[in-house]
C-alpha cells in the first residue's frame, strides 16, 4: 500500500503486516495524490509543492521531479501502459506527462476553475477530469483536444471515475449526489442520491 500525507512523506506499507516498510522524502508541502504505476515498479506523487514526483518503488528513491503547473497538484495517475502521467491542479489545467523523459506533453485547457480529479480511461484513448467549476470534461489524447463538458452537478466535482470497459463514468460531487453518464454520448443516465454530505 501506498499513501500520502501531510507530513510531506509518502509511505510504503505492507499490506498483510500493516508494518511500514519506507518512507519516501522530497516533497516540501502536503502530498495529496499518489498511485503505484501498472507494473508495480514506480510510484508518482503530486503535492502542494507544484510539483509531481516519480519514485522507484523497491527503492525509494526518486527518479525524476516534473514541473510545470504554477499552482498545487491535486490529482496523478498513471496511463494504462505507464507511460504517461496525467495530472489535474490547482491552476485548472490537467497536463500530460511522458515518464521515460519527465518531459511535460501538453497542457489541457477548458476548466475554469481547479481541477481537483482526473484518470485515463481504460484502454488510455481518453482522459475524464472533475472540477470546482461543477464540469465533469472528457478529452481525447491523441488530439489532445476537449471532446466534451458533462453538466448536471450543482455543486464541485469531486471524483471520476470510468466503468471497466470504459463505456460509463461515475462522479462524486459536493451536490451529495453519484451520477452516471455515458462516456460516448455524455448524456446523464442516472443520479443517485442518499448521502447527506459532501
Amino acid at each position: 500500500i501506498v499513501s500520502g500525507s501531510g507530513d510531506k512523506t509518502i509511505r510504503l506499507w505492507d499490506a498483510l503486516s500493516g508494518k511500514l516498510i519506507q518512507s519516501l522524502e522530497g516533497h516540501s508541502d502536503i502530498v495529496y495524490s499518489v498511485q503505484f504505476s501498472p507494473d508495480g515498479n514506480k510510484i508518482v506523487s503530486g503535492s502542494e509543492d507544484k510539483t509531481i514526483r516519480l519514485w522507484d518503488a523497491l527503492s525509494g528513491k526518486q527518479l525524476q521531479s516534473l514541473e510545470g503547473h504554477s499552482d498545487c497538484v491535486y490529482s496523478v495517475q498513471f496511463s494504462p501502459d505507464g507511460n504517461r502521467i496525467v495530472s489535474g491542479s490547482f491552476d485548472k489545467t490537467i497536463r500530460l506527462w511522458d515518464v521515460s523523459s519527465g518531459k511535460q506533453i501538453r497542457s489541457l485547457e477548458g476548466h475554469s476553475d481547479v481541477v481537483i480529479s482526473v484518470q485515463f480511461s481504460p484502454d488510455g484513448n481518453k482522459i475524464v477530469s472533475g472540477s470546482f467549476d461543477k464540469t465533469i470534461r472528457l478529452w481525447d489524447v491523441s488530439s489532445r483536444k476537449q471532446t466534451q463538458s458533462l453538466e448536471g452537478h450543482s455543486d464541485v466535482v469531486t471524483s471520476v471515475q470510468f466503468s471497466p470497459d470504459g463505456n460509463r463514468i461515475v462522479s462524486g460531487s459536493g451536490d451529495k449526489t453519484i451520477r452516471l453518464w455515458d462516456a460516448l454520448s455524455g448524456r446523464q443516465l442516472r443520479s443517485l442520491e442518499g448521502h447527506s454530505d459532501i
